[in-house]
């Protein structure tokens, strides 16, 4: 195993594959010693210190305006990464920009408790994995029968309810959530699209209305 490592090649696994972003890294490592004009390679040694050191003077984003905006606050400088699975917000990902968009919605409305009804099991364990640690969640299998009682509990206990129309869901199961009184209408969604973003960016959108 070599015992150094190209130093464009080491920066651009970190995301600095641009060359205006390659070019202010080196120029930091060169100010802190960790390289010097010229040089091509980096000792494996320095590579923790180094990465610490670009990652803490750069917010590494993909261009998408909210990722943007949370490089401006960090108080790093912004740099726009390739590839685009580096960026510090989302990854890369659309269903990760989703998922952060939004949680930092529900944490503007008070939203602490989300039952989700429908989807597939895969689907509904990804749910659980990117936003269970930040909300109460309920995940419901639109595919078993379920009591009348059980879903009133999960109606009074949720702060939203997200019915997943495009996605694995019986219709008995689904007018359970949706034959409600009009005090809890207002907390119960109804998205006909498929995939984790488009449901999550129907949420965010019914927060955001007035």
């Amino acid at each position: 195993m070599s015992a150094d490592q190209s130093i464009d090649g080491w920066l651009e696994k970190l995301g600095f594959g641009r060359p205006e972003a390659q070019a202010l890294a080196r120029a930091t490592l060169e100010r802190a010693g960790l390289t010097r004009p010229g040089k091509q390679r980096i000792s494996n040694e320095k590579l923790p210190r180094a990465e610490a050191l670009v990652l803490g003077r750069f917010f590494l984003h993909c261009g998408n305006p909210e990722c943007e905006a949370e490089a401006q606050a960090s108080g790093r400088q912004p740099l726009l990464c390739e590839p685009k699975s580096r960026c510090g917000r989302c990854g890369g990902s659309d269903n990760r920009k989703a998922e952060v968009a939004f949680l930092e919605a529900c944490r503007s409305h008070a939203v602490k408790r989300l039952v989700v009804v429908g989807g597939s099991p895969a689907v509904r364990e990804e749910l659980e994995s990117a936003l269970g640690g930040a909300l109460g969640l309920r995940a419901i299998d639109g595919t078993e029968r379920r009591t009348q009682d059980r879903a009133r509990s999960d109606l009074e206990w949720a702060d939203l309810v997200l019915i997943w129309g495009g996605s694995e869901l019986h219709h008995k199961v689904s007018l359970l959530y949706t034959q409600v009184p009009p005090a809890m209408r207002r907390k119960v969604v109804s998205v006909a699209k498929r995939g984790v973003a488009a449901l999550l960016a129907a949420a965010v959108e019914h927060l955001r209305r007035p």
